[in-house]
């Protein structure tokens, strides 16, 4: 058999990388080996950039305004050439980061003259281990992935299914607790908590940290002041790493901690976990006939029985979510511990980040199809309150209550006489009227209890979804 290795364009082994690209793309920017390569190249010149502006090491001239533009057109224009010189030096090094320190080398002298090169290439990577560089990069690359494509991506998920929760605040449904028939609510209400707590989640992960530092072998300055003791390196250090648009961590080891990734991992699994919950739950009522599947769906739903229109947008999510947490939680149980000083765990973990956040917007991406081809059935709804009238009971048994606490006679054992009235079996409307005429109610109340049926005994479940967020 003829072996696929060796295809020629490379043949993806994971899902991701193959039949999904499409919709994961967007990450690639971010979150892939090269985004990776480009940030760093980023960081090492706003680093040269930074030192010579601030005078941090006396002696060196200031770069002039159009070699500062050309320095940053160097990651701003990182292209497939770029990738495979670095691809090329490293397998000279066989370091990376180092890689990128000769890759800027060579081209230094181009923009700053050949008589300054010398003096200038010496404050690349000036008093840094390569963790000063990878932080910043990865804080930067996890921002980015975040804040520009996977966070706007579930903000539209989010207020889909808020639109969707408006649509539907006063259809009633029959809620069913512990899989059995209880108190009616409306199919928006339900919907909208599901909203609500995605919106919580998501405000937690727009609300996240992005921490990093730049101060040497084991977080001490101790490159820094030994060459140049007379500059303020904290405060050179915190000035640059604010100016990248993070927050200074001012107490490290060699490594900065990873605790800010931690944090967000768990929001993002957390989101997850909600989506997930959201996608069994549709699951369910499309199986008990509340919603169709008829827009978009032009697929076939089985291979054997046509009639079928299985709900796999659902299903897809569900996998992929579980996919993603399985990887965010070893993610952040495994970057806030490091051995001493550094070890290199989080090396290799981070470079998972990617695939974790990946399967995340596969699952926005099905979620939100699926949603997109559903279609109420408010008939089935209905259908399922009136074979359950015996669902009032909490709100006959409630009344009688009030009643007693009032001093009306004859409201004893409110639970207990609809206990013997609904407990195991089925009752019609004309049963529970037939009961509450022979309970003594005061005409006003005993009017609006024979009035109440289970589709309008929702009490204010149309008024909460309001409280969702615009």
């Amino acid at each position: 058999m003829r072996s696929l290795a060796s295809a020629t364009p490379p043949i993806a082994l994971g899902a991701l990388d193959g039949r999904y690209r499409g919709v994961v793309s967007a990450l690639v920017d971010h979150l892939s080996e090269p985004a990776l390569n480009r940030q760093r190249v980023h960081v090492e010149v706003e680093w040269l950039i930074h030192l010579t502006t601030v005078g941090a090491v006396p002696g060196v001239r200031a770069l002039t305004e159009a070699e500062q533009a050309q320095l940053r057109a160097i990651p701003q224009d990182f292209d497939l050439a770029d990738i495979e010189e670095l691809a090329e030096i490293e397998r000279e090094t066989v370091h990376d980061v180092k890689a990128v320190e000769y890759y800027l080398k060579r081209r230094l002298p181009a923009i700053v003259g050949e008589q300054d090169a010398p003096a200038l290439s010496e404050l690349i990577h000036f008093a840094c281990t390569s963790e000063d560089i990878n932080n910043l990069s990865y804080a930067l690359m996890v921002q980015g992935a975040v804040t520009g494509v996977w966070a706007p991506k579930a903000a539209r998920l989010v207020e889909q299914v808020a639109d969707m929760a408006r649509e539907l605040a006063d259809v009633p449904l029959l809620a069913h607790t512990h899989g059995q028939p209880a108190t009616p609510t409306t199919m928006g209400k339900e919907i909208a908590v599901l909203a609500h707590r995605l919106g919580r989640q998501l405000r937690r992960i727009e609300g996240a940290e992005y921490l990093g530092k730049i101060n040497g072998a084991t977080g001490t300055y101790g490159a820094h002041t030994a060459a140049v003791p007379g500059t303020d390196w904290i405060s050179v250090s915190r000035d640059f790493v604010e100016s990248l648009g993070l927050q200074w961590n001012p107490l490290t080891t060699q490594i900065e901690s990873h605790d800010w990734q931690a944090e967000l991992y768990a929001d993002v699994a957390r989101f997850n976990r909600v989506l997930h919950n959201l996608c069994t739950d549709f699951w369910t009522y499309i199986s008990m006939g509340y919603f169709a599947q008829v827009r978009g769906q032009g697929t076939v739903g089985s291979s054997t029985m046509p009639h079928k229109v299985n709900p796999i947008r659902f299903e897809n999510a569900e996998a992929n979510l579980e996919v993603s947490n399985a990887l965010l939680d070893v993610l952040a149980a495994t970057l806030v511990q490091s051995r001493l000083q550094r070890d290199l765990t989080d090396s290799s973990m981070q470079r998972n980040i990617g695939t974790a956040f990946g399967h995340s917007m596969l699952a926005l991406d099905n979620a939100g199809r699926g949603l997109a081809g559903l279609d109420a059935v408010p008939a089935a709804m209905a259908a399922d309150l009136d074979r359950n009238w015996e669902v009032l009971g909490e709100a006959i048994q409630s009344a009688m209550r009030a009643l007693g606490a009032a001093g009306v006679e004859g409201m004893d054992q409110p639970y207990e006489r609809l206990k013997e009235l609904t407990r195991g079996r089925r009752i019609t409307g004309d049963d529970l009227r037939e009961f509450v005429r022979g309970l003594g109610f005061p005409p006003e109340v005993q009017e609006r209890m024979l009035a109440l049926t289970p589709a309008s005994y929702v009490g204010l479940a149309p008024q909460l979804v309001d409280f969702l967020e615009r």
